[in-house]
C-alpha cells in the first residue's frame, strides 16, 4: 500500500476561539492567515475532543488508550516517576516498525528517564523539553534553588544512544524553541524527501503554554501585548513547515494535521478563549474537551469541509496507524477507533458517538452524540461542587454554554450513557489499568 508523508503538528493549550478560522484571529488581536488558509485547503473539525491537560492528551495521542488505562494522569514534577510505561505501544513505533522515519521536535512530556524518552520510544530523533514549558520560570524566579528542584534542559537525542542536556531552559530559550523546532523539522523533511522514505513529524510547539513569550523577531508585532505576539508567531511557524512541504512538491503526498493538546489557559496574564464554550483546560467542560483540528490532504481530503462530527484524540492513533500499514497491537484495549472513512470523506459519519472523560483517577464526564452527563461538576479549574449526587445532564445543541440541566426531562439517556461506563470498567477488570507512577 501507498505510506503517505505525516505531519501532525500539536499546539500547546490552543484554545477552540483563538484561531480566525474558529471566530478567533483578528478578534483577538492576531491575524491566523497561514492556519486559516490550511483550513480552507481540507478538513476542520468542530468538534475534535482530547484529554483534561497535557500529559494525559499526549498519552491519548501516542498510545490510542484513555490514560486511566496507562497511568498517565498529570504533569508530575522532575524527579519523580512519570510517563509510559514501556509496555506501551507508541505511534512512532508502529510506524517505524511499518518503515517510516520519524521524528519528535517541541515538547514530550511522558517519560524524563532513560527508556522513556522519545527516542527510546520510536522516535529515530528528538530535541526539545521532556516536560512542561512553565519551567522555563525557576531561573528567573528569585529563591529557585537548583539544589532541590532540578534545573530545567533543552534535551536531545536519537535511537541507540543516550539522551542528552543541550542547553538550559530558560525564559530567553522559551523565546527561540519554536523557531528551532521547525528549523529542526524542515531539515528533516528535505532529508527524508531526497531518500524517498515516507517520514512521520511529529512537532508538538511549545506555543501557547505560559509563559506565553514571543520570539524577539515578533515581540511588539501585534500591539496587543506578548500573547496575540505569540500567536502570530505561531501561525507563521505553521506556515514554514506547510511552504516547505509545498516546495518540495510533497503536498498531495502528505497527510498535514494541526491541531491542539488541551482547551485554553486559565492562569492570568495568559488566560485563552475557547470560543462559544465555557471553561478551560483542567475542566470538564467543552472548553476543555473540544479544540482545533485542521487536517490537509489535496486528492484525498475534500478542500472546505467543516464537520461537527465527534473525533477523539485516541483515534489519531490508530487511524495514523492504519494509514501507514502499521500493526495495532491486539494484546490490550485500544479506545482509540479507525477514523479513515470520515477522514477521506467516504462517509459523512464518524464512527465515534462517544467518550468518557477522566480528570485523574475521576470520571468526570460522558459525551454522548450531543449530550453530556457530568458526575462532578467544577466549570472553573478548583471551583466547583464536587461530586454530583444526581448528575447534571445538558445539551449540547442546544446549550452549549452547559447552563440548563436536563435530567429530570431525558432520564433516558442514562441507558446508553451508563451501558459506555459498564463496558469500559467491564474492560478495565479484564487489562488492569498501570498505577501512576509505575516503574518499567
Amino acid at each position: 500500500m501507498h505510506q503517505p508523508n505525516i505531519v501532525l503538528i500539536v499546539a500547546d493549550n490552543l484554545g477552540w476561539g483563538e484561531l480566525g478560522c474558529y471566530g478567533g484571529g483578528a478578534l483577538r488581536g492576531a491575524p491566523t492567515p497561514r492556519i486559516d488558509a490550511l483550513a480552507r485547503q481540507g478538513l476542520l473539525l468542530q468538534n475534535f475532543n482530547v484529554e483534561s491537560d497535557c500529559v494525559p492528551t499526549r498519552s491519548a495521542l501516542m498510545t490510542g488508550r484513555h490514560p486511566i488505562r496507562t497511568g498517565c494522569l498529570q504533569s508530575v514534577p522532575a524527579g519523580l516517576p512519570q510517563g509510559l510505561t514501556r509496555s506501551e505501544v507508541t505511534l512512532a513505533q508502529v510506524l517505524s516498525d511499518s518503515g517510516y522515519a520519524t521524528a519528535h521536535y517541541g515538547k514530550w512530556h511522558l517519560g524524563d528517564i532513560p527508556g522513556r524518552y522519545p527516542s527510546d520510544r520510536g522516535f529515530d530523533s528528538w530535541y526539545g523539553i521532556p516536560r512542561t514549558t512553565d519551567e522555563s520560570q525557576f531561573t528567573s524566579t528569585p529563591g529557585f534553588d537548583p539544589s532541590v528542584a532540578e534545573l530545567p534542559h533543552i534535551m536531545q537525542g536519537t535511537r541507540g544512544s543516550a539522551s542528552e542536556n543541550v542547553k538550559v531552559y530558560d525564559l530567553e530559550s522559551r523565546r527561540r524553541i519554536d523557531e528551532e523546532l521547525v528549523d529542526l523539522s524542515l531539515a528533516f523533511i528535505q532529508r527524508n524527501h531526497a531518500t524517498r522514505k515516507p517520514f512521520f513529524l511529529y512537532l508538538p510547539m511549545v506555543h501557547l503554554h505560559f509563559p506565553t513569550l514571543p520570539h524577539r523577531d515578533f515581540a511588539g508585532r501585534t500591539g496587543a501585548g506578548d500573547f496575540a505576539d505569540s500567536m502570530v508567531e505561531m501561525d507563521h511557524r505553521v506556515g514554514q513547515v506547510v511552504d516547505e512541504i509545498d516546495r518540495l512538491g510533497l503536498a498531495d503526498d502528505t497527510l498535514f494535521i494541526f491541531c491542539s493538546d488541551n482547551g485554553p489557559e486559565f492562569r492570568p496574564p495568559y488566560r485563552g478563549t475557547a470560543g462559544p464554550w465555557r471553561g478551560t483546560y483542567h475542566t470538564a467542560m467543552e472548553g476543555s474537551l473540544r479544540v482545533p483540528f485542521i487536517a490537509r490532504w489535496p486528492q484525498k481530503i475534500a478542500a472546505g469541509q467543516v464537520s461537527n462530527e465527534i473525533v477523539h484524540v485516541t483515534d489519531l492513533f490508530t487511524t495514523l496507524a492504519a494509514l501507514g500499514g502499521a500493526r495495532i497491537p491486539d494484546d490490550r484495549p485500544i479506545d482509540g477507533i479507525d477514523q479513515r472513512d470520515f477522514l477521506l470523506g467516504r462517509t459523512a459519519r464518524s464512527t465515534r458517538e462517544g467518550f468518557l472523560f477522566y480528570i485523574k483517577n475521576d470520571l468526570r464526564a460522558v459525551k454522548w452524540r450531543d449530550w453530556k452527563l457530568h458526575f462532578f461538576w467544577e466549570p472553573e479549574v478548583n471551583e466547583g461542587k464536587g461530586k454530583l449526587e444526581s448528575p447534571y445532564l445538558f445539551n449540547l445543541t442546544r446549550d452549549p454554554k452547559e447552563e440548563s440541566d436536563v435530567l429530570a426531562f431525558n432520564t433516558w439517556v442514562l441507558q446508553p450513557v451508563l451501558r459506555m461506563v459498564q463496558a469500559f470498567n467491564d474492560s478495565c477488570k479484564t487489562f488492569p489499568n498501570t498505577v501512576p507512577g509505575a516503574r518499567d
